[in-house]
Protein backbone atom coordinates (compact mmCIF):
# COMPACT_ATOMS: atom_id res chain seq x y z
CA UNK A 1 0.00 0.00 0.00
CA UNK A 2 1.30 3.30 -1.03
CA UNK A 3 1.75 5.27 2.36
CA UNK A 4 0.21 9.21 1.34
CA UNK A 5 0.10 11.73 3.79
CA UNK A 6 -1.41 15.63 3.91
CA UNK A 7 0.97 16.97 6.36
CA UNK A 8 1.58 20.16 8.05
CA UNK A 9 4.28 21.94 5.16
CA UNK A 10 6.76 24.98 5.42
CA UNK A 11 5.54 28.34 3.53
CA UNK A 12 7.00 31.25 3.10
CA UNK A 13 5.03 34.19 4.92
CA UNK A 14 4.40 36.46 1.74
CA UNK A 15 3.88 39.64 4.01
CA UNK A 16 7.47 39.43 5.14
CA UNK A 17 9.47 38.49 2.03
CA UNK A 18 7.26 39.75 -0.87
CA UNK A 19 5.86 38.22 -3.96
CA UNK A 20 6.23 34.32 -4.00
CA UNK A 21 7.36 34.77 -8.03
CA UNK A 22 10.63 36.39 -6.39
CA UNK A 23 11.54 33.37 -4.14
CA UNK A 24 11.18 30.47 -6.07
CA UNK A 25 13.24 28.60 -7.81
CA UNK A 26 13.93 25.29 -10.19
CA UNK A 27 15.56 22.57 -8.88
CA UNK A 28 19.32 22.40 -8.85
CA UNK A 29 19.82 20.08 -11.45
CA UNK A 30 18.73 22.43 -14.39
CA UNK A 31 20.41 25.68 -12.55
CA UNK A 32 23.83 27.24 -13.76
CA UNK A 33 26.09 29.64 -12.70
CA UNK A 34 24.07 32.28 -14.05
CA UNK A 35 20.80 31.42 -13.40
CA UNK A 36 22.01 30.58 -9.48
CA UNK A 37 22.94 34.50 -9.65
CA UNK A 38 19.80 35.71 -11.13
CA UNK A 39 17.37 33.76 -8.24
CA UNK A 40 20.40 35.05 -5.91
CA UNK A 41 19.63 38.91 -7.17
CA UNK A 42 16.16 38.59 -6.96
CA UNK A 43 15.10 38.42 -3.12
CA UNK A 44 17.37 37.48 0.05
CA UNK A 45 14.92 34.65 0.37
CA UNK A 46 15.23 32.58 -2.71
CA UNK A 47 15.23 29.09 -2.53
CA UNK A 48 18.34 29.34 -4.79
CA UNK A 49 19.94 29.50 -1.35
CA UNK A 50 18.99 26.69 0.33
CA UNK A 51 18.77 24.34 -2.82
CA UNK A 52 21.89 25.21 -4.34
CA UNK A 53 24.00 27.73 -1.96
CA UNK A 54 27.09 29.45 -3.56
CA UNK A 55 30.20 28.46 -2.32
CA UNK A 56 31.74 31.35 -0.47
CA UNK A 57 35.65 31.75 -0.50
CA UNK A 58 35.92 34.29 2.53
CA UNK A 59 34.55 31.49 4.58
CA UNK A 60 35.54 28.38 6.14
CA UNK A 61 31.76 27.26 6.21
CA UNK A 62 30.71 24.76 3.67
CA UNK A 63 27.68 25.99 1.24
CA UNK A 64 25.82 23.06 3.24
CA UNK A 65 26.38 24.25 6.27
CA UNK A 66 25.55 27.79 5.38
CA UNK A 67 22.16 26.94 3.69
CA UNK A 68 21.33 25.14 7.04
CA UNK A 69 22.08 28.51 8.82
CA UNK A 70 19.84 30.61 6.23
CA UNK A 71 17.04 28.43 6.59
CA UNK A 72 17.20 28.42 10.40
CA UNK A 73 17.60 32.04 9.63
CA UNK A 74 14.23 32.14 7.96
CA UNK A 75 12.40 30.22 10.21
CA UNK A 76 13.84 32.53 13.64
CA UNK A 77 12.63 35.38 11.44
CA UNK A 78 9.06 33.82 11.18
CA UNK A 79 10.16 34.14 7.14
CA UNK A 80 9.18 30.79 6.40
CA UNK A 81 6.42 29.21 8.75
CA UNK A 82 4.68 25.74 9.50
CA UNK A 83 0.70 25.47 8.47
CA UNK A 84 -1.39 25.03 11.42
CA UNK A 85 -3.70 21.96 9.54
CA UNK A 86 -2.96 18.97 8.05
CA UNK A 87 -2.96 19.93 4.19
CA UNK A 88 -2.80 18.52 0.65
CA UNK A 89 -1.48 21.22 -1.29
CA UNK A 90 -3.01 21.65 -4.75
CA UNK A 91 -0.54 22.77 -7.44
CA UNK A 92 -1.00 23.58 -11.09
CA UNK A 93 1.32 24.69 -14.06
CA UNK A 94 0.81 26.61 -17.35
CA UNK A 95 2.91 26.56 -19.62
CA UNK A 96 3.37 26.49 -22.92
CA UNK A 97 5.42 24.09 -25.24
CA UNK A 98 5.56 25.11 -29.60
CA UNK A 99 2.79 27.30 -29.28
CA UNK A 100 0.45 24.93 -27.46
CA UNK A 101 -0.67 25.99 -23.65
CA UNK A 102 -0.63 22.90 -21.47
CA UNK A 103 -2.03 22.74 -17.55
CA UNK A 104 -0.54 20.13 -15.46
CA UNK A 105 -1.92 19.58 -12.18
CA UNK A 106 -1.20 17.70 -8.92
CA UNK A 107 -0.54 17.63 -5.51
CA UNK A 108 1.83 17.76 -2.69
CA UNK A 109 1.78 15.44 -0.01
CA UNK A 110 4.60 13.48 2.08
CA UNK A 111 5.03 9.98 1.12
CA UNK A 112 6.14 7.21 3.01
CA UNK A 113 9.89 5.85 1.91
CA UNK A 114 10.61 2.54 0.64
CA UNK A 115 13.29 1.16 -0.74
CA UNK A 116 13.14 0.72 -4.32
CA UNK A 117 11.96 -2.91 -5.43
CA UNK A 118 10.11 -3.83 -1.61
CA UNK A 119 6.97 -1.78 -2.19
CA UNK A 120 4.47 0.56 -4.12
CA UNK A 121 7.03 3.28 -5.56
CA UNK A 122 8.66 2.40 -8.66
CA UNK A 123 11.75 4.05 -10.02
CA UNK A 124 12.09 4.11 -14.07
CA UNK A 125 16.03 5.80 -14.21
CA UNK A 126 19.38 4.84 -13.06
CA UNK A 127 21.05 7.09 -10.66
CA UNK A 128 24.70 8.57 -10.40
CA UNK A 129 26.46 8.95 -6.90
CA UNK A 130 28.02 12.08 -7.32
CA UNK A 131 24.20 14.10 -7.07
CA UNK A 132 23.12 11.40 -4.08
CA UNK A 133 26.02 12.54 -2.21
CA UNK A 134 25.40 16.13 -2.76
CA UNK A 135 21.84 15.51 -1.72
CA UNK A 136 22.73 13.95 1.42
CA UNK A 137 25.28 16.45 2.85
CA UNK A 138 22.30 19.14 2.48
CA UNK A 139 19.27 16.83 4.13
CA UNK A 140 22.02 16.11 6.67
CA UNK A 141 22.63 19.91 7.78
CA UNK A 142 18.88 21.05 7.39
CA UNK A 143 16.50 17.73 8.44
CA UNK A 144 14.73 19.60 5.40
CA UNK A 145 13.12 18.28 1.77
CA UNK A 146 14.02 21.58 0.32
CA UNK A 147 12.43 20.46 -2.82
CA UNK A 148 9.78 17.74 -3.73
CA UNK A 149 10.10 14.38 -5.61
CA UNK A 150 8.24 14.49 -8.63
CA UNK A 151 6.08 11.30 -9.09
CA UNK A 152 3.01 9.63 -11.16
CA UNK A 153 0.22 7.53 -10.42
CA UNK A 154 -2.23 5.50 -12.54
CA UNK A 155 -6.15 7.12 -12.38
CA UNK A 156 -7.74 6.71 -15.47
CA UNK A 157 -11.13 8.58 -14.23
CA UNK A 158 -9.46 11.41 -12.42
CA UNK A 159 -10.95 10.71 -8.90
CA UNK A 160 -8.50 11.81 -6.87
CA UNK A 161 -7.91 15.36 -8.97
CA UNK A 162 -11.72 15.58 -9.04
CA UNK A 163 -12.25 15.52 -4.92
CA UNK A 164 -8.80 18.48 -4.68
CA UNK A 165 -10.64 20.30 -7.73
CA UNK A 166 -14.35 20.79 -5.67
CA UNK A 167 -12.40 22.29 -2.46
CA UNK A 168 -10.47 24.41 -4.32
CA UNK A 169 -12.69 25.70 -7.17
CA UNK A 170 -14.23 28.77 -5.49
CA UNK A 171 -10.83 29.80 -3.74
CA UNK A 172 -7.78 32.11 -5.39
CA UNK A 173 -4.41 30.27 -5.63
CA UNK A 174 -1.24 32.02 -4.47
CA UNK A 175 0.27 32.49 -7.78
CA UNK A 176 3.89 32.32 -9.04
CA UNK A 177 5.33 33.24 -13.04
CA UNK A 178 8.99 31.95 -12.81
CA UNK A 179 11.74 32.19 -15.22
CA UNK A 180 10.72 30.44 -18.14
CA UNK A 181 7.25 31.93 -18.05
CA UNK A 182 5.42 29.38 -16.12
CA UNK A 183 2.67 30.03 -14.11
CA UNK A 184 2.09 28.06 -10.61
CA UNK A 185 -0.54 28.38 -8.89
CA UNK A 186 -1.10 26.73 -5.33
CA UNK A 187 -4.33 25.97 -3.61
CA UNK A 188 -4.64 24.78 0.55
CA UNK A 189 -6.85 21.81 0.82
CA UNK A 190 -7.36 20.93 4.50
CA UNK A 191 -10.95 19.15 4.67
CA UNK A 192 -10.71 16.48 7.24
CA UNK A 193 -13.18 14.24 4.72
CA UNK A 194 -11.40 14.83 1.06
CA UNK A 195 -8.18 13.98 2.79
CA UNK A 196 -9.44 10.86 4.14
CA UNK A 197 -11.10 10.37 0.70
CA UNK A 198 -7.70 11.15 -1.04
CA UNK A 199 -5.91 8.85 1.21
CA UNK A 200 -7.85 5.55 0.47
CA UNK A 201 -7.84 6.23 -3.43
CA UNK A 202 -4.11 6.34 -3.05
CA UNK A 203 -3.32 3.89 -0.81
CA UNK A 204 -3.70 0.82 -3.51
CA UNK A 205 -2.31 2.75 -6.33
CA UNK A 206 1.77 2.33 -7.22
CA UNK A 207 3.53 5.49 -7.94
CA UNK A 208 6.12 6.07 -10.31
CA UNK A 209 9.19 7.97 -9.74
CA UNK A 210 8.97 10.84 -13.16
CA UNK A 211 11.67 12.99 -11.50
CA UNK A 212 14.13 13.06 -8.45
CA UNK A 213 15.51 9.97 -8.08
CA UNK A 214 18.23 10.89 -6.76
CA UNK A 215 16.75 13.07 -3.74
CA UNK A 216 14.07 9.98 -3.09
CA UNK A 217 17.35 7.28 -2.79
CA UNK A 218 18.82 10.17 -0.60
CA UNK A 219 15.81 10.67 1.42
CA UNK A 220 15.83 6.58 1.99
CA UNK A 221 19.73 6.19 2.78
CA UNK A 222 19.40 9.11 5.46
CA UNK A 223 16.52 7.48 6.98
CA UNK A 224 18.80 4.18 7.74
CA UNK A 225 21.64 6.79 9.10
CA UNK A 226 19.02 8.05 11.52
CA UNK A 227 17.32 5.06 12.44
CA UNK A 228 21.40 3.81 13.24
CA UNK A 229 21.10 6.74 14.89
CA UNK A 230 18.57 6.17 17.25
CA UNK A 231 16.31 9.07 15.91
CA UNK A 232 13.61 7.10 14.49
CA UNK A 233 11.19 6.57 17.50
CA UNK A 234 8.72 4.79 15.55
CA UNK A 235 6.96 4.61 11.66
CA UNK A 236 5.26 8.28 12.33
CA UNK A 237 8.67 10.24 12.89
CA UNK A 238 9.04 12.84 9.82
CA UNK A 239 11.91 10.91 8.46
CA UNK A 240 9.90 7.91 7.55
CA UNK A 241 8.43 10.07 4.51
CA UNK A 242 9.74 11.93 1.87
CA UNK A 243 7.68 15.25 0.27
CA UNK A 244 6.62 14.63 -3.27
CA UNK A 245 3.98 15.97 -6.00
CA UNK A 246 1.96 13.68 -7.29
CA UNK A 247 0.37 14.09 -10.72
CA UNK A 248 -1.87 11.45 -12.52
CA UNK A 249 -0.52 9.23 -14.98
CA UNK A 250 -3.49 10.53 -18.13
CA UNK A 251 -3.12 13.70 -16.52
CA UNK A 252 -3.79 15.82 -20.06
CA UNK A 253 -0.92 18.60 -19.15
CA UNK A 254 1.86 15.71 -18.75
CA UNK A 255 4.46 16.57 -21.26
CA UNK A 256 7.86 14.22 -21.67
CA UNK A 257 10.26 16.19 -23.75
CA UNK A 258 12.82 14.60 -25.59
CA UNK A 259 16.82 14.34 -24.29
CA UNK A 260 19.05 14.52 -26.92
CA UNK A 261 22.86 13.48 -27.02
CA UNK A 262 25.96 14.90 -27.50
CA UNK A 263 28.61 13.02 -28.35
CA UNK A 264 32.29 14.01 -27.56
CA UNK A 265 35.51 11.65 -27.88
CA UNK A 266 35.21 10.88 -30.95
CA UNK A 267 37.31 11.71 -34.57
CA UNK A 268 36.13 14.65 -36.49
CA UNK A 269 33.32 11.71 -38.46
CA UNK A 270 31.90 12.87 -41.43
CA UNK A 271 27.92 12.10 -42.71
CA UNK A 272 29.38 8.86 -44.68
CA UNK A 273 31.39 7.75 -42.16
CA UNK A 274 29.28 7.65 -39.17
CA UNK A 275 26.62 6.36 -41.90
CA UNK A 276 29.23 3.09 -42.64
CA UNK A 277 30.04 2.58 -38.68
CA UNK A 278 25.96 2.32 -38.25
CA UNK A 279 25.68 -0.16 -41.57
CA UNK A 280 25.71 -3.51 -39.03
CA UNK A 281 23.01 -2.55 -37.17
CA UNK A 282 21.40 0.21 -38.98
CA UNK A 283 19.60 1.48 -42.22
CA UNK A 284 19.48 5.45 -43.34
CA UNK A 285 15.31 6.19 -44.30
CA UNK A 286 15.95 9.97 -45.10
CA UNK A 287 18.84 12.22 -45.62
CA UNK A 288 18.60 15.72 -45.00
CA UNK A 289 21.67 17.74 -45.71
CA UNK A 290 22.32 20.40 -43.25
CA UNK A 291 17.77 20.47 -42.42
CA UNK A 292 18.36 19.73 -38.57
CA UNK A 293 14.91 20.50 -38.13
CA UNK A 294 13.44 18.43 -41.47
CA UNK A 295 15.13 15.43 -39.99
CA UNK A 296 13.96 15.46 -36.22
CA UNK A 297 10.45 16.43 -38.07
CA UNK A 298 11.07 13.02 -39.55
CA UNK A 299 11.80 11.33 -36.60
CA UNK A 300 8.90 12.68 -34.85
CA UNK A 301 6.61 11.38 -37.48
CA UNK A 302 7.96 8.08 -37.36
CA UNK A 303 7.15 7.96 -33.93
CA UNK A 304 8.99 4.66 -33.33
CA UNK A 305 11.19 3.74 -30.71
CA UNK A 306 14.02 2.28 -33.34
CA UNK A 307 14.27 5.18 -35.58
CA UNK A 308 17.28 7.59 -34.50
CA UNK A 309 18.57 11.20 -35.98
CA UNK A 310 21.72 11.78 -36.19
CA UNK A 311 24.01 15.20 -37.08
CA UNK A 312 27.30 15.05 -38.08
CA UNK A 313 29.56 18.20 -36.73
CA UNK A 314 32.30 17.78 -39.26
CA UNK A 315 29.95 18.15 -42.25
CA UNK A 316 26.77 19.56 -40.44
CA UNK A 317 25.08 16.85 -42.41
CA UNK A 318 21.56 15.21 -41.12
CA UNK A 319 20.06 11.87 -41.26
CA UNK A 320 17.54 9.59 -39.48
CA UNK A 321 18.34 5.63 -39.34
CA UNK A 322 16.37 2.78 -38.47
CA UNK A 323 17.75 -0.52 -36.39
CA UNK A 324 17.21 -3.30 -38.85
CA UNK A 325 17.38 -6.21 -36.50
CA UNK A 326 15.88 -5.69 -33.28
CA UNK A 327 17.96 -9.17 -32.15
CA UNK A 328 21.11 -7.41 -31.56
CA UNK A 329 18.94 -6.12 -27.82
CA UNK A 330 18.71 -9.37 -27.20
CA UNK A 331 22.34 -10.23 -27.08
CA UNK A 332 23.69 -6.75 -25.91
CA UNK A 333 21.00 -6.92 -23.00
CA UNK A 334 19.61 -10.17 -22.30
CA UNK A 335 19.49 -8.74 -18.57
CA UNK A 336 16.61 -6.62 -19.47
CA UNK A 337 12.59 -7.18 -20.37
CA UNK A 338 11.77 -6.60 -24.02
CA UNK A 339 10.07 -3.54 -22.78
CA UNK A 340 13.48 -1.89 -21.96
CA UNK A 341 15.06 -3.54 -24.86
CA UNK A 342 12.80 -1.68 -27.17
CA UNK A 343 13.44 1.80 -26.01
CA UNK A 344 15.53 4.38 -28.43
CA UNK A 345 17.73 5.27 -25.27
CA UNK A 346 18.77 1.78 -24.51
CA UNK A 347 19.41 0.77 -28.24
CA UNK A 348 20.90 3.97 -28.60
CA UNK A 349 23.55 3.60 -25.96
CA UNK A 350 23.71 0.17 -26.44
CA UNK A 351 23.82 -0.96 -30.31
CA UNK A 352 25.73 2.54 -31.14
CA UNK A 353 27.68 4.33 -28.28
CA UNK A 354 28.76 0.46 -26.77
CA UNK A 355 28.85 -1.39 -29.53
CA UNK A 356 29.62 0.37 -32.96
CA UNK A 357 31.06 3.42 -31.76
CA UNK A 358 33.01 2.53 -29.01
CA UNK A 359 36.10 1.25 -30.69
CA UNK A 360 36.86 4.37 -32.68
CA UNK A 361 36.84 6.57 -29.43
CA UNK A 362 35.22 6.85 -25.84
CA UNK A 363 32.08 8.60 -26.82
CA UNK A 364 31.19 11.30 -23.42
CA UNK A 365 27.72 12.26 -23.73
CA UNK A 366 26.53 16.09 -22.96
CA UNK A 367 22.12 16.31 -22.31
CA UNK A 368 19.55 18.85 -24.52
CA UNK A 369 16.70 18.89 -24.70
CA UNK A 370 15.76 21.75 -27.63
CA UNK A 371 16.71 21.34 -31.26
CA UNK A 372 18.25 24.85 -31.22
CA UNK A 373 20.89 23.47 -28.53
CA UNK A 374 21.68 20.59 -30.95
CA UNK A 375 21.85 22.73 -33.60
CA UNK A 376 23.83 25.52 -31.25
CA UNK A 377 26.38 22.59 -30.14
CA UNK A 378 27.21 21.04 -34.03
CA UNK A 379 27.71 24.87 -34.99
CA UNK A 380 30.15 25.65 -32.73
CA UNK A 381 31.45 22.00 -33.03
CA UNK A 382 31.02 21.25 -29.16
CA UNK A 383 30.75 17.37 -30.00
CA UNK A 384 31.26 15.41 -32.92
CA UNK A 385 27.76 13.92 -33.66
CA UNK A 386 24.52 14.52 -32.10
CA UNK A 387 22.00 11.93 -31.41
CA UNK A 388 18.50 12.76 -31.99
CA UNK A 389 16.24 10.89 -29.57
CA UNK A 390 12.84 10.05 -30.02
CA UNK A 391 11.17 10.81 -26.40
CA UNK A 392 9.36 7.75 -24.42
CA UNK A 393 6.07 7.93 -23.63
CA UNK A 394 4.07 7.14 -20.49
CA UNK A 395 3.72 3.62 -21.30
CA UNK A 396 7.22 3.23 -21.87
CA UNK A 397 7.40 4.41 -18.37
CA UNK A 398 4.62 2.48 -16.69
CA UNK A 399 5.90 -0.61 -18.54
CA UNK A 400 9.66 -0.02 -17.58
CA UNK A 401 8.72 0.49 -13.87
CA UNK A 402 6.57 -2.00 -13.26
CA UNK A 403 9.53 -4.39 -14.26
CA UNK A 404 11.16 -3.20 -11.50
CA UNK A 405 13.66 -1.64 -13.97
CA UNK A 406 15.56 1.44 -14.77
CA UNK A 407 16.17 3.31 -18.02
CA UNK A 408 19.31 4.84 -18.63
CA UNK A 409 20.17 8.20 -17.27
CA UNK A 410 18.47 11.19 -18.74
CA UNK A 411 15.82 8.83 -20.00
CA UNK A 412 13.01 11.67 -19.67
CA UNK A 413 12.37 14.85 -19.26
CA UNK A 414 8.74 15.85 -17.55
CA UNK A 415 8.31 19.92 -18.51
CA UNK A 416 8.49 22.00 -16.49
CA UNK A 417 9.98 20.98 -13.35
CA UNK A 418 8.46 21.19 -10.10
CA UNK A 419 9.40 24.37 -8.65
CA UNK A 420 11.25 24.81 -5.58
CA UNK A 421 10.32 26.96 -2.32
CA UNK A 422 6.25 26.55 -2.66
CA UNK A 423 6.23 23.93 0.16
CA UNK A 424 9.29 22.66 1.91
CA UNK A 425 9.10 19.21 4.62
CA UNK A 426 10.46 19.18 7.88
CA UNK A 427 12.45 15.66 8.32
CA UNK A 428 12.69 16.43 11.68
CA UNK A 429 9.12 17.98 12.62
CA UNK A 430 5.74 16.92 12.11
Amino acid sequence: MADVRAFRGFRYDLGKIGALANVVAPPYDVVDAALQQTLYDLSEYNAIRLELTKDDPTTRVDKYTQAARTLNGWLNDDAVRQDTARTFYVYEQEFEVEGTTHTRRGFFARVRLEPFGTGRVFPHEQTLPGPKADRLKLYQATGFNISPVFGLYPDPDAEVMAILDAQVKNSPPLTAKDHLGVTNRLWLVTDDTAISRIIGLMGPKPIYIADGHHRYETGVKYLDEQRALGNVHDDETAVNFCLMVLVGMTDPGLVIQPTHRLLSGLPDLTSPQLQALLAPHFEVVAEFGPDAVGCWDHVQLEDSQDVLGFVTAADGHCFAARLTDASVMDELAPEHSAEWRGLAVSLLHKVVLDKLLAPHGTPSCAYVHLLKEVTDAVAAKACQVACLVPPVGMEHVEAVAANRETMPPKSTYFYPKVLTGIVFHSLKKE
